[in-house]
């Protein structure tokens, strides 16, 4: 089961980069996501999101795939592959995994204008070693689905770093 981790950051290019940072993270096996994204408040107050995962993509292309066996089936590949591609991106484009958007965009609505958060959901984490790398950005906790007890572990454990880094503040 994964947990819902939300760190509000005072600009979208801050979010993003301790986004990035995670993924490096992830390769080097430090911590494991099922969903990653940053929701932008813009100066105006709209809300942006800023996915990584594009379903409508992954949909096209499985869509094409099976359009296209069933096609051969009919001798008429292509135009299976056309009318998959095209059912699949639409399903895809309909389908929402990982943390929910309107959630997402509820949540982003109450983050000042020109600020961000970047939306987390963590199967498993090194804490010891992935706080430290992403305190660097100086991020707030501002929600997870954690325990209230792992929630207190977590914002302890970032104020020791915090506290061991003073120059950072």
């Amino acid at each position: 089961m994964s947990n819902l981790v939300v760190i509000a950051y005072p600009d979208v290019a801050t979010a993003t980069a301790a986004r990035d940072r995670l993924f490096e993270l992830q390769k080097e096996k430090l911590i494991t996501l099922e969903d990653a994204a940053v929701v932008e408040r813009e100066q105006d107050g709209k809300i942006k999101l800023h996915q990584v995962r594009s379903t409508t993509g992954v949909g096209a292309a499985g869509g094409a795939l099976w359009g296209g066996l069933i096609g051969l089936i009919f001798f008429m590949p292509l135009l299976g592959m056309a009318l998959g591609a095209a059912a699949g991106a639409a399903g895809g484009a309909l389908t929402d995994v990982g943390v929910n958007n309107d959630f997402m965009k509820d949540l982003g609505s109450k983050l000042e204008p020109g600020s961000a958060a970047l939306f987390l959901l963590v199967v498993s984490s090194t804490p010891d070693k992935v706080i430290p790398e992403i305190d660097k950005y100086r991020g707030e906790i501002i929600k997870t689905s954690l325990s209230a007890e792992d929630e207190a572990r977590l914002k302890h454990a970032v104020a020791v770093v915090r506290a061991a880094r003073p120059e950072a503040s």
